[in-house]
This record gives structure tokens, sequence and C-alpha cells, in this order.
């Protein structure tokens, strides 16, 4: 326990008492106060101060008590009468005071802590009554020499504990924003992995059960169904590839290039291997996209494209994609009968419906008139579109 204690004490706490102990043997060799007790006073005096935070009342009431005997006691030095002034005494109970007011102030959240705070203040008091009582003449001097340096202990201990609670404040807004941030990103990568491999993984499972249907009929297999599942298998792979070499941090000379919409005669190839008939019909003047534009585009063509494979159960499909003043228009309609929500709580719908509004862009998807099931999104690309008009 003792060894504890004795580990709280700071290099400051030794560097304040050895500087302290300099200056009152410099004072007393200098000035010879009268009397031979002063080693064993400036001793303990030194040790109280080298331990004054560990005890800051107990270490306060003998220097104050020695202030009082000595202060005012007149000596005779060089033939006249003079004040018996030992200054370093007196500096010994300013520290000590200032480390009343540092450490245990009268006020504090804790019980155990409030009760030594309001003891060391009401030692200031009696000290200060005391000074006042053998000096009534200088009581300015009473007053300031205890209660100055204790008010200053109280400010800085105020301040210290204003920073350290700003401290807290700004560490825990650092660590929500990490914690948010790493959500974020945790929910940017779930949405790639779902889009990436979703569509591959539905085109792979749609052509082999093709495959499959055809070898329990005895009949032959098209080796273009075998070489449409091999593509979607090598995209995947490329993808997740891509993805993970993103989440280690790779180059960009090592990472794949992003998809966009000029992969996108590809992936209605894909989907025309599954079975899935779909015609593309474009409009407008195509303009270069941003490229975080240029990949969300892509997803949502992707994962709208995906969701007919999967649920839909429809004969054709229709992709529109349409350049207008106001951004770019997506369209992905289908034929099929209406269909219950997708399991897994349609987080392909979700994951579009961000994309969208990630660029101030908005996303509809629901029931036709007519039949069947359609997407429409609008991304917003004002800058690349008057970027090109110039």
């Amino acid at each position: 326990m003792l060894r504890q204690q004795l580990g709280r004490i700071r290099r400051t706490d030794v560097a304040v008492a050895a500087g302290f102990a300099v200056f009152a043997l410099l004072e007393e060799l200098l000035i010879k106060w009268p009397g031979d007790w002063w080693p064993f006073a400036l001793t303990g005096a030194t040790l109280l101060i080298l331990v004054r935070r560990l005890i800051p009342v107990l270490a306060m009431i003998p220097n104050a008590l020695a202030v009082m005997e000595t202060f005012y006691e007149e000596a005779t030095i060089g033939g006249e009468e003079t004040v018996n002034f030992r200054l370093w005494q007196v500096v010994a109970m300013i520290i000590c005071a200032y480390t009343v007011g540092r450490w245990v102030p009268p006020f504090d959240a804790r019980r155990r802590i409030v009760r030594r705070g309001l003891l060391g203040a009401a030692t200031i008091v009696l000290t200060v009554a005391t000074y006042w009582y053998f000096n009534p003449e200088d009581p300015m001097i009473d007053i300031f020499i205890p209660v100055a340096p204790y008010v200053l202990g109280i400010v800085i201990s105020v301040q210290a504990r204003k920073l350290t609670e700003a401290a807290g404040v700004r560490a825990e807004f650092r660590e929500r924003q990490a914690r948010e941030a790493v959500m974020e990103e945790r929910v940017r990568i779930a949405r790639e992995l779902h889009d990436m491999v979703a569509h591959s993984v539905t085109v792979m499972v749609i052509q082999a059960g093709v495959v499959r249907r055809r070898l329990d009929a005895g009949l032959p297999v098209d080796a273009q169904l075998l070489q449409g599942i091999e593509s979607a298998g090598r995209d995947a792979v490329t993808e997740l590839r891509r993805t993970l070499g993103l989440l280690r941090g790779d180059g960009a000379e090592t990472a794949q290039p992003p998809v966009g919409m000029d992969r996108l005669d590809d992936l209605v190839g894909q989907v025309r291997e599954a079975g899935l008939p779909v015609t593309v019909r474009r409009c407008g003047d195509p303009v270069p996209l941003l490229p975080a534009v240029d990949v969300s585009a892509y997803r949502i063509v992707q994962e709208a494209l995906t969701n007919v494979l999967k649920h839909a159960h429809a004969t054709s499909a229709g992709l529109t994609v349409d350049y207008r003043a106001d951004g770019l228009h997506l369209e992905v309609v289908n034929d099929g009968p209406p269909a219950p929500p997708a399991p897994g709580g349609g987080q392909g719908l979700i994951g579009m419906r961000e994309r969208a509004s990630l660029f101030g862009g908005e996303l509809h998807a629901g029931p036709r008139p007519q039949g069947g099931f359609e997407v429409r999104a609008r991304l917003p690309v004002p800058a690349v579109v008057e970027g090109a008009a110039r």
C-alpha cells in the first residue's frame, strides 16, 4: 500500500520539493536566522511538499502552524530588533494551500472528496483567523497569504475539470463518428457484395437449372449455357477480389476497374443467357458520368434485372436508359404476375433507393397497372451535362 502511494509521486513533485529546499537553504545561510532548530523544520517541510498531493490537508496544517509560531516572532539580528520572518516557511504554506485548492476543492460529485474539501476550506479559514489574531494591524497580508493560493488552486481545478470533460466529450464524439463511419462502410460493402454476388449467383443457378433439366430429359446441353455459368462465376470472383482488394487497401494499380454503364451490354447478355429476353431502349445523347454515379446506375440496373430473374417469373423484361436534361433516367419493367415480397426483407430495393438518394435522385418500385413490375430511377447529373454541353 505504501509503495503504491509513493508510486503516485510525480517528477514535478520531486522538482518542486528540491527547488524549495534549495531556496530555504540559501535563505538560512545568507540571512543567518537565530536558532538551531531550522534544519529539522526544513526537512519536515520539504517532505510535506513532496507528498502534498497525497495528503493535501495534512500537509498544510503543520506548515500553517509553523508560520503562526515564527512569522511574527521578534529576534535580534545585528544588534537590532526585527521580525523573525522566515520566507521559506511562508512559501511552504502557500504551496500547500494551493495544493488543497487544486486537489480537494470544496465541491465535487464524490461525497468523500466533498468532506475533504470542506475540511481544507475550514483549515484555510482557521489559518486566516489565527493570522488576523496575531497580526490585526495588517489584515490584508493575513488574508492574502493563505487565501490567494487556495483560490488559485480552486480556479485551476475547475478549469482542469472542464478541460477533462471537454476532452471526454470530444473523444466520445470522435468515437461515435468512427463507429458511424465503420457502420456506413459496412453497409456500403454489404450493398456492393449483395449487388455483385446476387446477380452472378442468380445467373449461375438459373443456367445450372436449365442444364440439369436438359440432362434429366436426355437432351443435349448447349455449350453456351455452360460458358454462361463459367463467365458468371468468373465475374463474381473478379468482383470479390476487387472488393477484398479495396478492403485490404491495395493500390489502384492492383485493383480491377469498377463496373459502369459501359458494361451494360455484358450485363444484359448474362441475363439473356439465363433465359430472360431483355429489350434495351436507349434515348438521348449519352454524356460522361461521374465514377460514383456510373457505378450506382449500373448497380441499380443489375439489381433490378436480378430481381426479375429471382422473383418475377416473367417471360420478358424491358430496360430503358434515357439521358435527359435533369439527369439519367433508368427503367426496368417486366410482364410477370404479381409476386409476394422477396424473402430477406427486400434488401435489394433498399440498396437501390440508397444509391439513388445518395446523389439527390429518387427511385420508384412497384406493380404496374397493366401487370408486371417496374423499377424507375433518376440520378441527377447536372454538372456533367453542363460540362458536356460546353
